[in-house]
């Protein structure tokens, strides 16, 4: 596990408590107060979170409430781990959290004195807190005191650590221990749990690997046999037999994490066919997992006999094309997913390619972007006004415009138009308005939008948002207006599995008799390890570049990469004057096309001390 850096707030907690209180009545904050910690205060703001939220009256209880979402998997696994390390809590000292990859509460036990657990602790619900650090970051998080958004978390310290999946390295949860923070000396950092809860994270970890295997067999399994293949032999199957054995048989097999989808089957699903089949695996999941004897953290119920039905034939979309039999996938008697055969409709198919391109504004696959992507499709379905919100370059504009569809739209660029107000006096009423950029909004424009949503609250406005600088007051009394209809879009740092996927929606289609754009192993691991500052927007820059400008044949190697991405972040943390320096150096090497003495000679300096200064970067 990978430790923190002594939190802020340990060695400040009375500054930040006065720094919070005048955060939270407008004044001007005292200086010294973390930028960090200010800006997580600001994200709850801006997300409508009230600093005075209180625990419903049927959360009361440090137990598991039956209506908590199940994670059938996470929670199996921890459930052995967690009950060995409650006794080490100690009675009224200390309190510990499980919760999903969404941050929802799956699991609690110990207490502390006035802590209640809330059912989710996103920062979009709750505010600052170590789990949605920890979700963040990848990485232990801690969170003491007055750093907490919310009133009834002032004496709270918590620490959070990451537990990641065995498919993929993806985060599945986060696993929390919080205690008062009267019981912590104000200098006493990391928090004194920190090691029990890294040791909880790892065991949980192992368990899940352990668990993991057999699942995805029996996945496979059920697939091959609905497609007709050959059943398994104790070496497992050939992938390339898997492909070849799908045949003409449209089947896919899925359980909300992994998927497996036969040729002929990708010709019938579309976006909207394959996410009501994912939901129908992880409600079949869900369903099992309370229907049985027991609660998923083991509390007894009414004994029943009969499991929830699962429905032979899902609802579909509104125009599928296709009907879907669909039936379970069970180990050890639990049900783990589903098995869906696809049946074309009959009478004419519209035409369309045999393996269509995913519009990249729709394209991933983590749980992270599945998530956004599947909210802003959900709150697009109602006639009112969506806020779009995200780092420059996650693809908030072309999200905003598949949301919209076939549309007319009339489309108002704050960067561009100096005049908004003007563009919206001839806005055509009923037409669907784009608004992009708002965090350029003049004072006027903000004027005439919130104007707008004053007499039109139904209008179907979506608004795309970049958070940055400190807004105004008319902007955020704008914001708060959108703030219960928006969704934040994930930075590509965070949901780097999708990497892979987007590379050939992000290439340009290849000439006739050409190869597609293919990749090393070395190069998409360097693609893997870079941040992406400029997230899709800074990786589609470069996948085109390289398709238009490369002159050798075959698969890309990380040698024709950018110098940025080949090197990949610094190693060792810089000073900000080594962050400026690096910056002009690589953006220097940028506009000549890589080539470091031009590079050398527009900096002013020698070619041996850019390469000096470059290997000093990887090797500190």
């Amino acid at each position: 596990m990978t430790t923190t850096e002594p939190s802020s707030a340990a060695t400040a907690r009375p500054s930040l408590r006065l720094a919070r209180e005048r955060f939270l009545s407008g004044c001007p904050l005292p200086g010294g107060v973390p930028e960090e910690v200010v800006a997580a205060w600001r994200r709850a703001r801006f997300f409508g979170v009230p600093h005075d939220l209180d625990v419903p009256h049927d959360l009361k209880e440090p137990v598991v409430a039956p209506s908590r979402p199940v994670e059938s998997t996470l929670l199996g696994a921890a459930r052995p781990v967690l009950d060995r390390i409650v006794p080490a809590l100690g009675a009224d000292r200390s309190l510990l959290v499980l919760t999903d990859e969404r941050l929802r509460v799956l699991w609690t036990a110990g207490s502390v004195p006035g802590l209640e657990p809330c059912p989710v602790l996103s920062e979009q619900e709750v505010g600052n807190n170590s789990a949605a650090l920890a979700l963040r970051t990848r990485r232990r998080a801690e969170v003491h005191g007055p750093e907490h958004f919310l009133d009834r978390w002032q004496d709270v310290s918590a620490v959070s650590v990451p537990v990641l999946a065995p498919e993929g390295g993806r985060v599945a949860g986060t696993l929390t221990v919080a205690s008062l923070a009267s019981r912590l000396d104000g200098a006493r950092s990391p928090h004194p749990q920190a090691a029990l809860a890294e040791a909880a994270a790892a065991a949980v970890e192992t368990e899940l690997r352990a668990r993991a295997g057999p699942a995805e067999r029996v996945l496979l399994d059920a697939y091959l046999r609905a497609v007709g293949g050959p059943d398994r032999t104790a070496g497992g199957p050939d992938p390339a037999v898997a492909d070849r054995a799908a045949g003409d048989r449209a089947v896919a097999a899925l359980d909300g994490r992994h998927r497996l989808i036969s040729d002929s089957a990708q010709q019938l699903l579309t976006p909207e066919v394959l996410g009501a089949l994912e939901r129908a695996a992880v409600s079949a999941r869900h369903a099992d997992a309370v229907g049985g004897t027991g609660q998923p953290d083991g509390t007894c119920l009414p004994e029943r006999t009969e499991r929830p039905e699962l429905p032979e034939r899902p609802e579909l979309p509104e125009g599928a094309g296709c009907l879907a039999r669909i039936d379970p996938v069970r180990l050890d008697g639990m049900v783990i997913g589903i098995v869906a055969v696809l049946e074309p409709l009959a009478g004419p198919v519209p035409s369309a390619p045999a393996v269509p391109r995913p519009p990249c504004s729709l394209t991933g696959s983590s749980v992270p972007w599945r998530h956004a992507v599947g909210r802003a499709v959900g709150l697009a379905r109602s006639p009112e006004p969506l806020l779009l919100t995200g780092e420059r370059g996650t693809g908030k504009t072309a999200l905003a415009l598949e949301l919209l569809g076939t549309q007319a739209v009339e489309i108002a660029d704050a960067a561009q138009d100096t005049v908004l107000e003007s563009a919206l006096s001839v806005w055509p009423a009923g037409r669907p308005l784009l608004l992009r950029h708002a965090e350029r909004l003049a004072q006027p424009g903000v004027a005439a939008i919130n104007s707008l949503l004053d007499t039109h609250p139904d209008i179907r406005l979506l608004v795309t948002y970049t958070p940055g600088a400190s807004a105004g007051p008319c902007l955020q009394r704008l914001l708060d207006k959108l703030s219960a209809r928006s969704v934040v879009l994930p930075p590509l740092r965070e949901r780097t599995e999708d990497i892979r996927e987007l590379l050939p929606a992000l290439a340009p289609r290849p000439a006739p008799g050409q190869p597609p754009l293919t990749w090393t192993l070395d190069a998409l691991r360097a693609l893997d390890r870079y941040p992406w500052p400029g997230n899709v927007t800074e990786l589609a820059h470069v996948v085109r570049a390289l398709a238009e400008h490369r002159r050798m044949s075959g698969p890309v190697r990380r040698a024709e990469l950018p110098d940025a991405v080949r090197e990949g972040p610094a190693v060792r943390p810089l000073s900000p004057m080594e962050h400026a320096e690096r910056a002009a150096i690589l953006e220097a090497l940028r506009r000549h096309g890589g080539n470091k003495a031009r590079a050398a000679a527009a900096l002013g300096i020698g070619r041996a001390t850019l390469y000096r200064k470059l290997r000093g970067y990887r090797e500190a």
